[in-house]
């Protein structure tokens, strides 16, 4: 009798983990505020990865959602639902003690207000000692790491001087060198040239630069001002709580060696396959509830529904 051996379907290949080797990973992400009966979705389903090494700028308008987005990065804030992780943290499961110990190794932080940043009557030198005696830094370590940390940035001359005897620059300097007291992975900062003037914002956004590629930390900047956004090499833009675009920026070298700066623009898609169309766009071609879909050889197209149009005619 012989024996007939079935072929069985084999199931769909899974696809990969968003982010699986990331540094950051951001997974529709949400957080919801309450107050009163107002309930306020600052973060829609948010999509995020950010590799280990690079610098990043978030860049979107007031409310769009960039902050709240930092100071979860941050441990400040706790997400609503969906997945954020930071290395081999999941921002969602930290306890108290866990979150301490986040904020302490593995994150530093840098507000755009000098004053939530420094301490008014401690030196440059103590203000980037303290978080490492917090960390029980051994004290010649600590000594070695401000120094170095001071010099790095520029503000080695100001060690013995206190905040109010620094100007504005040589102030968010030194809240950098702090924030990389304790060698974090990942070094955030919300606005950092906010209430800098335009030469002294190129010289600090200089200095987040050289920290990023001397010290192999990852740096993400929230900031408003299109002049810092575009000196990185990615712009990830928030509109309404959702990534809307990135800006992925190159250099290339023309045939008479003179080098120039590439900038395209990206729309982002989520994983539900989700695209915000730039308002230019939608405006342009009066795109608006319906859209006709096309699937081409190499790309989609989008067209406005003929049918809704001179319905609204």
């Amino acid at each position: 009798m012989s024996s007939t051996s079935l072929s069985l379907p084999q199931p769909p290949a899974r696809a990969p983990e968003f982010g699986r080797d990331a540094l950051i990973v951001c997974e529709s992400l949400v957080r919801i505020y309450q107050t009163g009966s107002v309930e306020v979705q600052a973060l829609q389903g948010l999509d995020l990865a950010v590799d280990s090494g690079e610098m990043v700028a978030v860049v979107g308008a007031s409310g769009s959602g960039k902050s709240t987005l930092l100071s979860i990065l941050a441990g400040i804030d706790a997400p609503t639902a969906g997945r954020a992780r930071v290395d081999r943290w999941n921002l969602l499961a930290m306890g108290r003690a866990d979150r301490v110990r986040y904020r302490r190794h593995t994150v530093g932080f840098v507000r755009q207000q000098t004053a939530s940043n420094l301490v008014p009557y401690l030196t440059a030198r103590q203000m980037v000692d303290l978080p490492m005696t917090t960390a029980r830094t051994p004290a010649k370590a600590r000594r070695d790491r401000a120094a170095e940390l001071l010099a790095a940035l520029g503000v080695a001359d100001c060690a013995d001087r206190r905040p109010a005897q620094l100007s504005g620059g040589q102030q968010m300097r030194v809240a950098i060198a702090v924030a990389l007291a304790n060698q974090p992975r990942v070094l955030l900062a919300d606005e950092p040239t906010g209430e800098l003037d335009t030469a002294t914002s190129a010289e600090v956004f200089g200095a987040l630069r050289d920290v990023n590629q001397r010290f192999g930390v990852t740096v993400v900047v929230v900031t408003h001002d299109p002049a810092v956004s575009g000196q990185v090499e990615r712009t990830v833009a928030i509109r309404d709580g959702r990534t809307s675009s990135e800006v992925l920026r190159r250099a290339t070298t023309d045939a008479e060696g003179d080098t120039h700066v590439i900038a395209e623009e990206y729309a982002v898609m989520d994983r539900a396959g989700r695209v915000q169309v730039p308002r230019d766009f939608r405006e342009a071609l009066a795109l608006t509830r319906r859209v006709r879909l096309a699937l081409e050889p190499d790309h989609v197209t989008i067209r406005p529904d003929t049918a809704d149009t001179a319905d609204r005619a």
